[in-house]
């Protein structure tokens, strides 16, 4: 039985060879950890991000030796519409195709609603929100001509249920689960998905510093506020592993799921169970 499993495994590896995966806000935190575990079954990668030049040769260097592929780097602002755009084109014309997009950008910033900034409204549900519709509507002619394309937004359980004080991040989060579902539903005959994954709380710098927030806010040490957060949310008092949602993802991209499009995944800790 293993050495059947290896070789289907085998089979799946080959399968995606040479296949080109874009991620966005790749650089770090959820979406590197996707780019790593999409690298080590085979794809070609583009990371996505900003970070210094050295660090993302580094990063590049480390990637394709580890993993014997090739790595592009782009670091297109995606609140500007046309620079999306030449996301795509710049994936496609340095890798040679665009097979996997996974829409992981985003930000974060909590206030009352009365006192949101508007700026801060306008920018979330731009990168959030409308990059993930611009960055799928770019992908879909390529990914037509070639019967067969992968597409993965990265939502939240906040896309599922709300919280105080994260109005733009919640209605955006809200607003990538029904794009998802759209985009399933006319791509249905066309050999390409789309799902939702919807972490709860994962450790990454995105929830480092609400926790430094926390921490600061109501006079707790790190290690109180850490699982003040926890408790308050996700039953288990886990964090989710960046790279237990690669492995999602990874998953998603397979023949093995080939009939699983529009589906909103949760890893989130029973957060949404209670």
């Amino acid at each position: 039985m293993v050495a059947f499993e290896k070789l289907i495994a085998k089979e799946a590896k080959m399968s995606l060879k040479n296949k080109v995966a874009l991620v966005t806000g790749s650089t770090s935190g959820i979406g590197l950890g996707i780019a790593e575990k999409l690298a080590e079954s085979g794809f070609h990668i583009m990371i996505h991000g900003f970070a210094n030049e050295d660090a993302i040769s580094k990063l590049k260097t480390e990637m394709a030796s580890k993993y014997g592929v090739k790595v592009g780097f782009n670091s297109s602002n995606l609140i500007e519409v046309a620079q999306i755009y030449k996301l795509v084109d710049h994936c496609q014309s340095e890798l040679g195709s665009l097979d996997v997009l996974v829409n992981n950008a985003g930000m974060q910033f909590t206030s009352p609603l009365e006192e949101f900034p508007n700026e801060k409204w306008d920018d979330i549900i731009a990168l959030n929100l409308s990059a993930a519709f611009h960055a799928t509507k770019a992908v879909i002619p390529q990914m037509k001509k070639a019967g067969w394309g992968r597409i993965v937004n990265i939502a939240s359980t906040h896309g599922l249920v709300a919280s105080v004080h994260k109005a733009a991040y919640v209605a955006a989060k809200h607003g990538l689960i029904g794009l998802t579902k759209v985009t399933a539903l006319e791509l249905a005959e066309s050999g390409i998905t789309c799902n939702a994954v919807c972490p709860g709380w994962v450790r990454t710098p995105l929830v480092e510093k609400q926790i430094a927030d926390l921490a600061s806010n109501n006079n707790l040490t790190l290690g109180a506020a850490t699982i003040s957060l926890l408790e308050a949310k996700q039953p288990t008092k886990r964090f989710t592993e960046v790279s237990h949602l690669g492995d999602l993802v990874s998953f998603l991209v397979t023949d093995a799921a080939s009939n699983m499009t529009g589906a909103e995944l949760k890893m989130d800790g029973a957060w949404t169970a209670q």
